[in-house]
């Protein structure tokens, strides 16, 4: 812009020459101005996650700060502090321009540990280059923070040096280079009072050898406590000799599990897009269709979507659907209450960090050849930035579903038949914590449906966030499917028996192969919606099927009609979905359609809907209560964000999601946020071993009267004035 300056100032012809040093005043201002210009435009946008040099910054400050003098300090949380939401807001949907928008503070929250505390550190880098600690706090509640990487390899490099352990690793015949350990959280049992817990781990180990499953064969009956804070053993059992697994028949990569292949291998097939790729992306913010969001990412919550709108032709304007959209946790009991397995109750956002465990994509395989990639940054242990390459990926994808069809025969003359493909936009990051992956919103594979006009997102996590939209016209939105995927490797235990008749008694899991028992468990994976349904106020609401006896007189004894129910308070709006047929809304009162319906979207659960069955004084089910009910609303909160509560290790249930809903607080006309929990009971077979195919669940948002009529009717047909959506099949038959 400054060249440009110049430039046009050397071709006009000046009336009169000026003496230099009278011009300068002028040129400083002139130069100013257009920093001050280029640096408005250039500045991050508020829901950007912080970057390498903001990361950088933060470090710099927390480090020179007297707030906290102890050393070693390490870096557990490291996120962006977001403003707050009315400020966003006015960024986002005022009137200004984007070059004339004032940036708003850019600040980070930190969570780091020191001289045995948690120490919590607001910091504000809006100058990177003079960051300044705002605020300063010491934890005093239940809990700790996420565990490191960092950590999580020191404690399991302990093993091999402590006598016990090589002595029981010789009992079983096992060669040490082939062991490996892994790191467990212990949960919480009542014990010690808070702010008097040891920070500890227990570690369990596992043979590799000649497969590359080594949670296959597990040294069952060997226990290891680590204090992390000392990075020391401080307790081992030995409990019980049971067999090592065989390696043979446990190993799924290509080349060990096969060939010979079963059956004919599929033709290959590749997406051609002869015009480039239908979507842009701007920094964050990525514009497909009708539809814009913003993608950021969060180490402990992995991809976030935020400011989803969609712009509605029949309306004229842009309209709001979602201001923020994140997993909030996955929690994953196991059933077995033995020594080394009752305390597997896995928090695995708060424990272990759902975007710390999002590997780089492999192109061609995690996402197609029509790919986008997105890299991601996060603060390591030491507080430097550590970049994550091709973490997120964005493309569009062919499926060959049908968006919406008809095919009329009423008409003796004639056949008339109107269909509309489907095309879709996923936003995709896969998450790999420990032995399972999750695919799917954020972790995470969320995905945006436009069917021509009419779109919807999807959240599809299976921890990675998934927005699935349906190509067409820049009309109507809708937020469709958010679901949930899960696959790898199960989490077994070595066990004697080597056949199913053989078991006599309860066994807590099935017998997947000799001396391997795949045991029971669950999976609950709860999404955090702020939806903003064409405005900030909303309402939930309980369309209850209720049967009638007919008295019209005619022959039908029943029918079924609708109840309405708008929810006042925060206990109205708990809801088990199987417990009666009902449609669940979240509408707007303050906005009607021409024929006086409110606007809003439901919530239609597409199966994974197992609640909790724990009984309620059980200690994890007291961590994770939350998960009696599928949906709970609350009134927003900045601070309400992680179900279990900030500090999820060793969490005791007294902060989080239930604690917060049993406030009862009005959220009727309010600022509101829905929460919604996936739950699947996870009963292994054979056929999940050694590697699980995937199994998914999930639920939908579908518009509930957000439209004035059905906005795919102006859908353009395919082959006018456009090429066909078509696959292209790469088999090389030229009949």
């Amino acid at each position: 812009m400054l060249l440009s300056f110049i430039q046009t100032s050397a071709r006009a012809e000046p009336a009169a020459r000026t003496p230099l040093h009278a011009m300068l005043p002028l040129l400083l201002a002139a130069v100013s101005i257009l920093t001050a210009a280029a640096a408005s435009a250039h500045h991050p946008h508020p829901l950007d996650p912080l970057s390498p040099a903001e990361l950088t910054a933060v470090r710099a400050a927390v480090l020179a700060s007297p707030l906290v003098p102890a050393r070693p300090l390490t870096f557990h949380y490291v996120g962006l502090d977001e403003p707050d939401k009315a400020d966003v807001l006015s960024y986002a949907y005022g009137n200004s321009t984007s070059s004339s928008r004032s940036a708003l503070p850019r600040r980070a929250f930190v969570v780091a540990r020191a001289g045995g505390q948690s120490h919590e550190l607001r910091v504000d880098v809006t100058d990177a280059a003079a960051p300044s600690v705002l605020a300063h706090a010491v934890h005093r509640g239940a809990g700790f923070p996420t565990l490191t990487l960092d950590e999580q390899f020191a404690a399991v490099a302990l093993p091999p040096a402590h006598p016990p352990f090589v002595e029981s690793v010789r009992r079983r015949g096992v060669d040490m280079a082939d062991v490996l350990c892994a790191v467990f959280p212990v949960g919480w049992f009542g014990g010690d009072l808070p702010g008097e817990e040891r920070r500890v781990v227990k570690l369990l180990c596992f043979v590799a050898g000649a497969t590359a499953n080594f949670y296959a064969r597990p040294l069952e009956g060997v226990t290891l406590v680590v204090d992390l804070d000392r990075m020391a053993i401080v307790g081992y059992r030995d409990r019980v000799l049971l067999p090592v697994p065989k390696a043979e028949g446990t190993d799924y990569r290509a080349g060990k599990a096969g060939p010979p292949y079963a059956g004919r291998a599929p033709a290959p097939g590749t997406v051609v897009q002869p015009e480039g790729r239908g979507f842009d992306i701007d920094g964050h913010f990525v514009r497909w269709a009708n539809w814009e969001f913003h993608v950021g990412f969060d180490v402990r919550a992995g991809t976030v979507i935020s400011l989803a709108s969609i712009h509605d032709a029949d309306a004229g304007a842009r309209r709001r659907v979602l201001y923020r959209g994140f997993v909030s946790e996955v929690f994953v009991p196991y059933m077995d209450p033995v020594e080394e397995w009752y305390y597997r109750t896995f928090l695995d956002a708060g424990e272990y960090g759902l975007g710390l465990w999002a590997f780089p994509l492999q192109p061609g395989a995690d996402c197609p050849a029509n790919a986008a990639y997105l890299d991601g940054y996060y603060a390591g242990q030491d507080g430097k930035p550590v970049e994550n390459k091709n973490m997120i990926c964005v493309f569009e994808r062919y499926a060959g579903d049908v968006a919406w069809r008809h095919t009329e025969a009423g008409f003796p003359d004639r056949l008339i038949t109107e269909v509309r493909p489907d095309v879709s936009l996923v936003v995709r990051m896969v998450v790999s914590c420990g032995n399972y992956d999750y695919t799917g919103l954020g972790v995470q594979d969320q995905r945006l449906h436009q069917i021509h006009g009419m779109n919807m997102i999807m959240i599809n996590l299976s921890l990675p966030m998934q927005i699935e939209s349906t190509e067409g016209q820049k009309q109507s939105n809708s937020i469709d499917a958010l679901q949930v995927s899960l696959t790898g490797l199960l989490e077994v235990k070595g066990t004697a028996y080597t056949h199913a008749d053989q078991i006599t008694e309860d066994a807590h899991g099935t017998l997947v192969a000799e001396n391997i028992l795949a045991v029971y468990h669950d999976h609950y994976v709860t999404y955090h919606l702020d939806l903003d349904v064409d405005g900030t106020n909303n309402s939930f609401v309980k369309n209850t099927i209720a049967t009638k006896r007919n008295e019209a007189g005619t022959p039908r004894r029943s029918y079924w009609t609708v109840r309405r129910e708008v929810a006042e308070t925060e206990a109205d709006a708990q809801v088990d979905v199987n417990a009666a047929p009902a449609d669940l809304l979240v509408v707007n009162p303050n906005k009607r359609t021409r024929m006086g319906n409110e606007v809003g979207y439901r919530v239609v659960p597409g199966g994974a809907t197992a609640a909790s069955v724990l009984d309620d004084d059980d200690y994890p089910q007291r961590r994770a209560s939350y998960c009696k009910k599928q949906v709970r609303v609350t009134p927003y909160s900045k601070a309400e964000k992680w179900a279990p509560g900030l500090y999820a290790d060793q969490s005791t249930g007294d902060d989080g999601l239930a604690a917060w809903s049993e406030r009862d607080r009005g959220i009727r006309n309010e600022d509101i946020v829905l929460w919604y929990t996936v739950g699947i009971h996870h009963i292994p077979y054979q056929d999940d071993f050694p590697v699980m195919p995937t199994v998914s669940g999930g639920f939908e948002l579908r518009p509930a009267n957000f439209f004035e009529r059905n906005p795919l009717l102006t859908t353009r047909p395919p082959g006018l004035d456009q090429p066909p959506l078509v696959n292209c099949s790469c088999t090389g038959d030229s009949r």
